[in-house]
């Protein structure tokens, strides 16, 4: 076998042979007289053809292939499966560990390496799993195989250099569980109301018995009275109506609700939603915005807008800058001139930033119907709870708190006082909250 001079770089003794050199150094100390420095000498030269017979047996760096295979796309937190195909080229058998530097975003804590044994001229698939931890595009790392000898006192290691990428786009998990949830009936598990599209409209749909939590308005007593019980009235709602999802992707959407900022909850739930209206026939657009608008995708209809939607979402990350409101409703008037609900992702907190909202929302120009999906800080309501056994400097801390609960709370109020729509809701129930919400507009006929 010829080796080349690179091929040295990547080779090591291993542990095994550290111990065994040491295991063979107190012959030396008999090297005080002749015969013993003959044993000495004998020692070493066999502990040397050893290790020389070891390294000639060494497979060399192109004895093993290997590949990885992962998909092309995954969801922000899902669990995604990917194989290594190990392919031996060697007439002996192979052993070692695979090494892979895969990126912190997507694997945020490193498994340990991977063992495998390969007969001569044989393959094997090892399978992993991981679990992506941040949105966008991603070049994956090096892979490292650290094949033994078949003492195991020498190793080489192999680097592997495969152009391969994954994109991570939100989530359509809670896509999939909704559509599920409601092919099975039971949407009240997750907290949506109503797994029936019904309608106020003017065409009349059918009759079936009462449900609780139904419209009173919509008991028919004629029909009620005469087969002794409750009936209720279906209308069809109106489709193709237009839904434009505008979220915030400024500072204070940065903040984290559990393990993830508030704008990966904002994320999920306007997919979400999309998914709801395009399954009514509705047109879904999406605009996000901070200081600059950063995506804008007019409103269209089918199962294409809402893989626009989760495109235009991968690479996008909330800032630390204030939004504005201002550009973003200016942009939103421009490009949208038919009516639409405008259901905005956001929160507010400070005085300014409620004040533009306020008037962006409550202006009579609008031609628009808005929902205002706010956010709430659950740290914060937390905080503002007063808890005198952590002390006085609590209590300075409770009422700061109390402060901003209270200018929020305010804020919200004068919207919904000018008639602006208000979800005020926790990022962990939201995503039931906005689709419940959404529903009962389109009940109503409102838009």
């Amino acid at each position: 076998m010829r080796l080349a001079l690179r091929d040295f770089t990547h080779i090591l003794p291993t542990r095994r042979a550290a111990i065994l050199v040491a295991a063979a150094a107190p012959v030396w100390l008999l090297a005080f007289t002749s015969w013993g420095r003959a044993v000495a000498i004998a020692a070493t030269l066999l502990l040397a053809a050893i290790i020389v017979s070891d390294l000639l047996r060494l497979p060399s760096s192109s004895a093993l292939v290997v590949s990885r295979e992962i998909p092309g796309t995954a969801g922000l937190g899902d669990s995604v499966e990917g194989s290594y195909r190990l392919e031996s080229r060697w007439n002996a058998p192979i052993a070692g560990t695979l090494f892979d530097a895969f990126p912190r975003e997507l694997r945020p804590h490193q498994p340990p390496p991977e063992a495998f044994a390969l007969p001569p001229n044989e393959r094997n698939q090892i399978d992993f799993e991981f679990a992506p931890a941040k949105r966008g595009s991603w070049n994956l790392g090096t892979i490292a195989a650290r094949v033994n000898a078949p003492l195991g006192l020498i190793q080489r290691t192999i680097d592997y250099h495969p152009a391969d990428s994954i994109t991570v786009a939100p989530s359509l998990r809670p896509v999939r569980d909704y559509q599920l949830m409601a092919m099975k009936h039971s949407l009240r598990e997750i907290g949506v109301r109503t797994t029936r599209r019904r309608g106020e409209g003017r065409s009349f749909s059918n009759l079936r018995d009462y449900a609780q939590g139904d419209d009173p308005r919509f008991i028919d007593w004629k029909h009620s009275a005469r087969r002794n019980k409750l009936i209720s009235r279906e209308f069809t709602e109106e489709r193709g109506q237009s839904i434009m999802i505008v979220i915030d992707a400024g500072r204070m959407m940065t903040q984290l609700a559990g393990d993830v900022p508030r704008f990966e909850h904002a994320l999920s739930s306007a997919l979400v939603l999309a998914a709801v209206a395009a399954n009514g026939e509705d047109r879904i657009g999406l605009m996000v915005f901070d200081e600059t608008i950063r995506a804008y995708i007019p409103p269209t209809r089918g199962k294409g807008a809402l893989r626009s939607i989760r495109e235009a979402l991968i690479s996008i990350q909330p800032v630390f800058s204030e939004p504005d409101y201002a550009t973003a409703f200016a942009t939103l008037a421009a490009r949208q001139r038919s009516r639409a609900l405008v259901v905005v992702f956001t929160d507010l907190i400070d005085t300014r930033a409620s004040r533009a909202l306020i008037a962006n929302t409550t202006r009579r120009e609008s031609r628009h119907l808005h929902l205002v999906v706010a956010l709430r800080s659950d740290a914060l309501f937390s905080a503002a709870e007063p808890d005198v056994s952590r002390g006085v400097d609590s209590l300075y801390e409770s009422a700061a708190a109390e402060e901003l609960v209270l200018a929020r709370s305010e804020a919200l109020q004068r919207m919904r006082m000018a008639h602006v729509a208000v979800v005020d809701v926790s990022p962990a129930t939201m995503t039931a909250a906005v689709v419940n919400r959404y529903l009962e507009i389109k009940s109503r006929g409102e838009l």
